[in-house]
């Protein structure tokens, strides 16, 4: 086998993964914008509570660190710098926790409508009936 036609077979699989990874995202967005306009104003009324409620909690949580560092200082006679680092290095871990756990509960499973498409699209691509 020459090194061309190594390269353009390098090349048919390289467009092959991309026609369905192409084709694998187009299922989604459809799938997305079905969704959408069947239930618009329930959607946009969820995401501006969501926001909402977000924000919110941001603020409380911003408070609570206030109040957490102001209690330290006083409780146990630190700095400001030594407060904010075990204040900080504590929410890093909260966060790592948090991260470690939505990463587990994101993983599937999926949607049937997602999976047959997934797997015609696959079928399609590799040639297979």
């Amino acid at each position: 086998m020459t090194d061309f036609q190594q390269r353009s077979k390098g090349f048919g699989a390289a467009a092959r993964v991309t026609a369905l990874a192409s084709s694998i995202m187009d299922l989604h967005v459809r799938i997305a914008l079905q969704e959408v306009d069947r239930e618009k104003r329930r959607l946009i009324s969820g995401g501006i509570f969501l926001a909402m409620g977000g924000i919110l909690m941001l603020f409380s949580l911003l408070g609570i660190q206030i109040i957490t560092i102001i209690w330290m200082q006083s409780s146990f006679n630190f700095s400001l710098p030594s407060a904010l680092f075990i204040l900080a290095c504590i929410d890093l871990a909260l966060a790592g926790i948090s991260l470690r756990l939505g990463g587990h509960l994101t993983k599937g499973p999926y949607l049937p409508e997602t999976l047959e498409g997934i797997s015609k699209t696959t079928k399609a691509v590799l040639g297979k009936t």
